[in-house]
């Protein structure tokens, strides 16, 4: 009976209908990608470990509890120090970064806005140049001047954009793009002078440009976790608000939403979750983009939707991104996103001249 009706259903209102109709479906889809990228993220690699090893280190290490599995020294340290803190590290980027995605595409109405929309990338490259130049190493809690300076030149980016252009007035949003790319293009060219100057030093600013999650630890997760969860959180939590400025100002205002002041309290927690992810990872393409597209197409436009899935499968990706950059020899998972973005923002393009719209 149930396959009948969901034949009929889907007959009816064909299959992306019935998707959309069904977003606990989606979810569900997406808790299971992240657990099975967990799971091989986890095993995968110079060295296999089994999944029963996995789960025996870690109820081990969390609650002292022994599942009857043995697992050797070694392999406690790779699952351990080694393999899960990454895991979970591109995890919790691939979160912040599909949730600022989603959020931007929503308060600016644009398909094609991602998180380094308010020059946030330019800004933390820069940031990340001038630790390399400095004559200066200063290392506190394991992240270093380079991770410091590259959060704080993310930000400032964002606060010089939003000051600048602001988001009130006719225009407003348009003015904020147009100074976001004018700031990101004048930090572009003081990138580029200190990749010019910088001799030896030029392979790290690379390094930090294409983005990786090879110096990944316990630390720096601990760190970034509570920026990045609890900026997602409360963008979460103003889905309503969102839901209200993708109908336009007036509407917003009618349903006694304040525009300005909403809007400017999920720039700048969007802008934050972005900061606080490339400052341990680098710069990483695309996940903004990609993620929160694939999720609207699948579960409609509503924030209180979109936002949490967007979450669990930007997380999905990344990890999975990640495993493949590792199973290939460690390249940087900027590049393997690019890849997989890349055609996809073809398709968006392509969508877009033929009448797309969110």
């Amino acid at each position: 009976m149930a396959a009948g009706a969901l034949s009929r259903d889907v007959e009816a209102g064909g299959l992306a209908a019935w998707v959309r109709a069904r977003p606990l479906v989606v979810g569900a889809v997406a808790v299971a990608a992240l657990l099975l990228t967990l799971v091989l993220g986890v095993g995968l690699g110079s060295v296999r470990v089994a999944p029963a090893e996995t789960f025996a280190v870690i109820f081990s290490r969390l609650f002292g509890i022994d599942i009857g599995v043995t697992v050797s020294p070694a392999t406690d340290v790779i699952v351990w120090d080694l393999r899960l803190p990454r895991v979970l590290t591109a995890m919790l980027i691939g979160c912040a970064l599909a949730v600022a995605g989603a959020t931007f595409q929503g308060l600016l109405r644009n398909p094609l806005a991602d998180p380094y929309v308010l020059g946030t990338a330019s800004g933390a490259a820069v940031g990340a140049a001038i630790a390399v130049l400095l004559p200066v190493q200063l290392v506190v809690v394991e992240f270093g001047l380079l991770h410091g300076l590259a959060f704080v030149g993310a930000l400032a980016s964002a606060w010089l954009v939003f000051r600048l252009g602001g988001t009130g007035g006719a225009g407003g949003l348009t003015r904020l793009l147009l100074t976001g790319y004018a700031v990101g293009s004048v930090l572009a060219a003081v990138l580029t002078m200190a990749m010019y100057v910088s001799g030896v030093e030029l392979r790290q600013i690379f390094s930090f440009l294409l983005g990786g999650l090879g110096g990944s630890s316990w630390v720096r997760l601990v760190v970034a976790a509570p920026l990045i969860i609890g900026s997602s959180v409360l963008i979460m939590a103003r889905g309503r608000s969102l839901d209200g400025m993708l109908l336009g100002d007036a509407a917003a205002g009618h349903l006694g939403i304040d525009v300005s002041r909403e809007r400017g309290v999920l720039l700048a927690l969007a802008s934050m979750a972005t900061a606080a992810a490339v400052a341990i990872s680098g710069l990483i393409g695309f996940v903004g983009l990609v993620v929160p597209h694939v999720v609207r197409l699948l579960v409609g436009p509503a924030a209180h939707r979109v936002l949490p899935i967007s979450a669990i499968a930007g997380a999905a990706l990344l990890s999975a991104a990640d495993l493949g950059a590792r199973l290939v020899g460690d390249v940087p998972v900027g590049v393997v996103m690019a890849l997989l973005g890349a055609p996809f923002f073809l398709f968006l393009l392509h969508r877009s001249r033929s009448g797309y719209e969110l």
